[in-house]
């Protein structure tokens, strides 16, 4: 594993500790903030740490954004949305209980996609689909978006907040909005048996690290085919 990646996974366990013993919030806060900067682009937080995203999209046109290589289920494209709308939904419905980004600022347009799902549900023709549409300048400045607006809330959090289980009337509401479908109700299962401390663990810092993975080892196919 590169250095710095295999840095951040030892830094994930400190994270861990600070937030479910919560002795120093502010630590905790401080903490996940330089995660959550390396899982994202550095343009998003400006702290000029190493950036895993950044990583990851060096060199890529937009075609490589959209291919799908052999024996891979997603592309780069689908997996960027994807970590977008988890991380937006969960952050702003769950945590904040305020609207998500993606239902501001005209994103559904912007993007060129009706789905506003969690990218969950969809199959291989509609993944396919979703890649070859969407409008990559405008998904890498929402995930931007998204990362930003999901530190404001984490710097805003109180010491009592992190402990809490997040409301079911948040999780309601997450499938009244469509972003969840029927056939993956099973996050609202999953998300409901968390605390706000665990939701900050999953998925804004280690989802997007098992994604970008993810997407690093797609990068290395289309590098192999090219």
């Amino acid at each position: 594993m590169d250095p710095n990646r295999k840095l951040w996974n030892e830094q994930q366990k400190e994270l861990q500790q600070a937030l479910v013993q919560m002795i120093d919030p502010q630590k905790a806060i401080d903490l996940f903030m330089r995660h959550h900067a390396m899982v994202h682009s550095a343009r998003m937080a400006g702290t000029g740490l190493w950036s895993f995203e950044d990583e990851v999209l060096d060199g890529l046109d937009e075609v490589a954004f959209r291919f799908i290589p052999p024996k891979e289920d997603h592309s780069i494209a689908w997996i960027l949305w994807h970590l977008s709308r988890i991380e937006d939904v969960t952050m702003n419905m769950l945590v904040a209980g305020s609207s998500q980004v993606f239902s501001i600022g005209n994103w559904p347009s912007r993007l060129g996609t009706v789905s506003g799902d969690t990218g969950n549900a969809l199959n291989k023709a509609n993944i396919k689909l979703l890649s070859d549409s969407i409008n990559i300048t405008e998904l890498l400045g929402y995930r931007i978006a998204v990362g930003r607006r999901t530190r404001e809330i984490v710097k805003n959090l109180q010491p009592d907040e992190f402990a809490q289980q997040v409301d079911p009337k948040r999780l309601e509401k997450v499938q009244l909005e469509g972003a969840i479908q029927e056939s993956t109700l099973w996050l609202t299962d999953y998300w409901g048996k968390k605390t706000i401390a665990g939701l900050l663990l999953m998925p804004p810092t280690r989802h997007n690290f098992v994604h970008l993975n993810e997407a690093a080892r797609i990068k290395r196919k289309l590098q192999q085919l090219s």
